[in-house]
């Protein structure tokens, strides 16, 4: 198949939300962090903007002030409207802003709580092959007294839309264990089309939401009706895992951090020191200082106290426990 880099014809665009709240400062630090550590990217960064209306209960755009912000590093700001989610499921921007994006190109998808910390236009993207990140835990399903297993689950749900099961599997994995079914984390998504492919999400995501199936009744679906979806429209679009060219996502290349206190416990000093330059300049300076968790973290040093209490060799195995620790000496801010 056919691969795009930035180096062929069709560069690619990056979107990222932006948003008003703690997105609209992670958004500053993703924009300046692709400034500094990928200046070699051709294509467009697209901070998606969710306006007013009548799913949201306020005003739900980002303070105007940060716009010029985001424009002066090289960010274009694309509005779009709610027409399914909303303040009932936020994560729910990242389906429909694909509807605004310029059809044109392939884009890549990141949460805004990331950060590039490498070459993004070296990656060897197949945007014929969809794929996703597979930093995950086995969030989904829950297991339950009387559930009827991960294979019925997510079974169910490729029966709903005319989608192969078994060719999703991954063999090597014993039978009823999570890793065996096709699961990704939303952090990090690409393919060829934004507009066909958010069509198609937005689609599944309201059936699965307004109509879940008989199998999956007893599940949770926030927040991970974004997560539950995500891996059934990849396949459908050819997609899969991501193989060994991807390894730079959540690797050398980029850093999807989720809250500054995980990043200092648990990330590498290079992503540590992209951060901190990333925070630098003064334009992103004056406008970062005014969020508690970046001061504090950031620029009063409490960051790096944190990271003092985690040797990186020997990590807990579990967020849920990095965080426990954190709350206790009090470096828990978000």
């Amino acid at each position: 198949m056919a691969k795009s880099s930035i180096g062929d014809a069709a560069p690619f665009n990056i979107v990222i939300i932006g948003q008003g709240g703690r997105l609209q400062y992670e958004a500053l630090l993703f924009a300046s962090s692709l400034r500094q550590n990928a200046p070699g990217f051709g294509g467009r960064l697209l901070v998606a903007e969710p306006q007013e209306g009548p799913l949201w209960s306020g005003d739900p755009r980002m303070e105007p002030r940060f716009k010029p912000a985001l424009q002066d590093l090289g960010a274009e700001i694309v509005p779009f409207e709610n027409r399914y989610f909303g303040k009932s499921y936020p994560n729910g921007n990242k389906i429909e802003a694909l509807g605004a994006l310029p059809s044109d190109a392939p884009f890549v998808f990141f949460d805004t709580d990331t950060l590039i910390t490498g070459e993004i236009d070296k990656v060897a993207f197949d945007f014929d092959r969809p794929s996703a990140s597979m930093r995950r835990e086995g969030t989904w399903p829950v297991e339950d007294l009387y559930w009827p297993g991960y294979s019925a689950i997510w079974k169910s749900l490729y029966d709903r839309f005319g989608l192969d099961f078994v060719s999703s599997l991954d063999t090597e994995q014993p039978d009823e264990y999570w890793r065996r079914y096709l699961y990704f984390n939303a952090g990090w998504f690409y393919g060829r089309d934004p507009v066909a492919f958010g069509a198609r999400f937005a689609e599944w995501a309201v059936s699965v939401r307004d109509k879940p199936t008989r199998e999956m009744e007893i599940q949770p679906l926030d927040p991970w009706l974004d997560q539950v979806v995500l891996p059934l429209v990849i396949h459908s679009f050819g997609g899969g895992r991501p193989g060994p060219e991807l390894d730079g996502l959540d690797g050398d290349v980029t850093c999807h951090y989720r809250y500054l206190p995980l990043l200092y416990a648990r990330e590498s000093d290079r992503t540590v020191a992209a951060l901190e330059a990333a925070a630098q300049p003064n334009k992103v300076k004056k406008l970062l200082k005014e969020y508690e968790p970046v001061k504090r973290m950031i620029f009063q040093g409490r960051g790096m106290k944190a990271r003092a209490l985690f040797d990186r060799s020997a990590l807990p195995p579990s967020e849920k426990t990095i965080r426990t620790r954190l709350k206790s000496e009090g470096y828990w801010l978000r």
